[in-house]
């Protein structure tokens, strides 16, 4: 199942669940599913992360061109707020966000096109987050903007000053000092 938020492209996808005594199954990923829904994204990479305490921050990070990033995230264990941030220069929601919950239980993905922030915060300890990326990783393409930026006013559901960051997350920029690598296209 497929739903949209209120940022063109960022869609949630929760895979059908099949469970028995045992347990349960599911199809985590599968192109001609996602391409039958109109998405075309090709992933070429898959990382995981694990967050020892609640309260942990990653983010927002971007890549930018030409090694852009798409990602699809999902919870194998535990439970995040997963946030995307518009970043695509001159599109009607420049600089506004969405936040999902996302959980082992829940089973639901976020789909973060390219052009967009991307961060998350743990909600329980020892969270497992693994997500796509549609390009490799690339250090001379990364970027990122603090996560508490007052211009962005994201809800993380927990004070600022509790976040536990990476020290290159502490040192991330503001919003306001974003120079975007990236260009609003409306979608046909």
């Amino acid at each position: 199942m497929m739903e949209t938020t209120d940022l063109d492209g960022v869609v949630t996808l929760t895979p059908r669940r099949f469970a028995d005594s045992r347990g349960s199954f599911q199809e985590t990923y599968n192109r001609d599913t996602l391409a039958g829904v109109g998405i075309d994204t090709v992933f070429v990479q898959d990382n995981q992360s694990w967050s020892r305490e609640a309260g942990t921050v990653r983010g927002l990070h971007f890549q930018a061109p030409p090694q852009a990033q798409a990602k699809l995230v999902r919870v194998l264990v535990g439970e995040i707020f997963d946030v995307a941030v518009d970043i695509r220069a001159g599109s009607p929601t420049y600089g506004q966000w969405t936040g999902v919950t996302l959980s082992a239980d829940n089973t639901m993905q976020l789909l973060i096109p390219a052009g967009f922030l991307h961060g998350f915060v743990t909600r329980v300890p020892d969270c497992l987050v693994a997500y796509k990326c549609s390009d490799t990783y690339a250090p001379a393409c990364e970027g990122a903007v603090r996560f508490d930026d007052p211009d962005l006013g994201i809800d993380w559901g927990i004070p600022a000053d509790q976040a536990v960051l990476s020290d290159k997350d502490a040192a991330a920029g503001s919003f306001a000092d974003l120079d975007t690598p990236f260009t609003y296209e409306a979608r046909p």
